[in-house]
């Protein structure tokens, strides 16, 4: 550590003296699914989320269900004021049915999803282990075992 590191850690020292740094938001995009059904709710829920700090846009798609919120957010504030209206809410649980491994399964196909979209799931495959049960009279007689019995 040289000079100039000793005054660049003593310059930090001054500067930061009883001074708190606040973390910076980050622009991001929250996408809900809020259930409207007519102009009226459409209106209270973009007026809702409008009024809340950071927030830089708000685009509604109301014959999809979702509200697009764009600014320095974070994605639990917006569903909590978006529940506070009163209306259904929850994070946006769709996809493009192209980024599904098996878009066709149980647990991604959703009747109610919007043309092209399946639900969200985990890619963890669940594949079932296979336990073969040998039957042991196909072992007297295999060719692998010295001890078995010739029939000739």
């Amino acid at each position: 550590m040289g000079v100039a590191g000793t005054f660049e850690y003593l310059s930090d020292l001054m500067s930061s003296s009883g001074h708190k740094y606040k973390k910076k938001k980050q622009l991001q995009t929250v996408e809900l699914k809020v259930r409207m059904d007519c102009d009226g709710c459409e209106l209270k829920v973009k007026k809702a989320l409008s009024s809340l700090s950071g927030v830089k846009s708000v685009n509604i798609n109301r014959k999809q269900q979702k509200v697009t919120v764009t600014g320095y957010v974070e994605a639990n504030k917006v569903l909590k004021k978006a529940k506070s209206t009163g209306k259904k809410a929850e994070i946006w649980p769709y996809v493009p049915y192209n980024l599904v491994a098996q878009p066709y399964a149980a647990p991604a196909y959703d009747k109610k999803a919007p043309p092209g979209y399946v639900r969200n799931v985990e890619n963890n495959v669940t594949t079932a282990t296979v336990t073969r049960h040998e039957d042991p009279y196909i072992s007297l007689f295999s060719d692998e075992n010295p001890n078995a019995c010739s029939v000739m």
